[in-house]
């Protein structure tokens, strides 16, 4: 393999697929990064056997040929290169991969492209298609809210059910839980329902932060992978097997406050809150008071902290309903007035036992919280 490419492509290619390389694997080849001659272009591939994703550059070719070289140290040094042309060597003979750009030189030793696992690419027409900016905000609605903790891996996915015309996102650690409904016209004709881990969609939402073509979706026949095929890149998926909790039967039936709240003056205040929380059991308090006689009731944001001291917030809102006093965790609070996209925040309690249900002014969008326990 002989080929030369420009030191900012060849970076921002490994930038892309670095994210799919195992970090901690019994098996080398999963450190490393695939570069392969591919119709003229130059293709980065990585997996970590769950993840794969592939991106292909512009490059001239004068030797077909593949190998594969440690990711991280292959990264580090191209970002480190001057930008410039990058010409790349590999001798067969010693599997190394020779590397020049002006007058920096470098060898790499590789492994054997044959040993690497096959990363699947969009081949064919169809598919479903999704429009970028609507799709990326629905995932950064909803994935964050997707378990970390592996013993439970139906809740490390997103449940993606996809019907004619519509597209419903949602994920649950057991604490809180997004739902993300939009129209969309993906060319759908039957119903599906498929879990895609959340760190997989994550990936789709950062490559695609700068794309303008509609993204392809295919799920595999045995509905074993999904691929996300964008511009000069695939993104390819396990699905998780199983069934997701139906979060129907949490969502509250009906609520005693409703408040409506200036989405950027709640965020603040959770955020001062917080400095003091992460002290106090991470516990944010809200206290929410209806005006009389038609005048806006007010909104109190706070948090103690035994070592420190404590924080207190007070704004204006419109409040409707019952007096309460009602506690989230910290983290959860912040990342719910996140996901609002507009300039005020529809919030509707029940008791102070019952979840919190945060929702914006305009959209399908629902983020639920579990509150916490507080003492009198």
């Amino acid at each position: 393999m002989r080929v030369t490419c420009k030191q900012e492509h060849l970076a921002r290619g490994l930038d892309i697929v670095s994210r799919a390389v195992s970090p901690r694997s019994t098996l080398p080849i999963l450190g490393n990064v695939l570069l392969a001659t591919d119709n003229g272009r130059l293709r980065l591939s990585a997996t970590n056997l769950e993840i794969g994703i592939n991106c292909w550059i512009g490059a001239r070719v004068d030797e077909e040929g593949a190998t594969t070289v440690p990711a991280r140290l292959f990264t580090d040094l191209v970002k480190s290169l001057p930008p410039d042309q990058v010409a790349m060597d590999f001798v067969e003979r010693n599997k190394t991969l020779n590397l020049k750009c002006l007058r920096d030189e470098a060898h790499i030793k590789g492994i054997d492209a044959a040993d690497f696992p096959t990363v699947p690419t969009y081949e064919e027409d169809g598919g479903m298609q999704l429009e970028p900016d609507a799709f990326r905000q629905m995932i950064n609605q909803v994935a964050f809210a997707a378990a970390t903790d592996e013993s439970r891996p139906i809740l490390t996915g997103v449940s993606a059910r996809f019907e004619p015309h519509k597209l419903t996102l949602a994920a649950t650690d057991g604490f809180r839980l997004s739902v993300r409904i939009a129209a969309v016209d993906h060319g759908l004709t039957q119903a599906m329902s498929v879990i895609i881990p959340a760190k997989a969609l994550a990936e789709v939402a950062r490559v695609a932060s700068d794309v303008t073509e509609p993204i392809s979706v295919l799920i595999a026949r045995n509905r074993n992978q999904i691929l996300f095929h964008l511009p000069n890149v695939d993104i390819v998926s396990q699905l998780i097997d199983g069934n997701f909790p139906d979060y129907n039967q949490i969502m509250p039936k009906s609520s005693g406050t409703r408040a409506v709240v200036d989405t950027r003056a709640f965020l603040a205040a959770a955020r001062r809150a917080a400095l003091f929380a992460r002290d106090g059991a991470n516990i944010v308090r809200l206290k929410v008071e209806p005006g009389e006689g038609g005048e806006l009731g007010q909104m109190t944001v706070s948090a103690i902290s035994t070592e420190y001291g404590d924080n207190v917030s007070q704004f204006d809102a419109a409040i409707e309903g019952n007096p309460l006093e009602i506690a989230f965790n910290a983290k959860y609070l912040q990342d719910a007035l996140n996901a609002i996209d507009s300039q005020q925040v529809n919030l509707e309690l029940g008791t102070p036992a019952s979840p919190g249900v945060f929702k914006p002014q305009s959209g399908e969008f629902t983020h639920i919280v579990m509150p916490m326990h507080i003492s009198r």
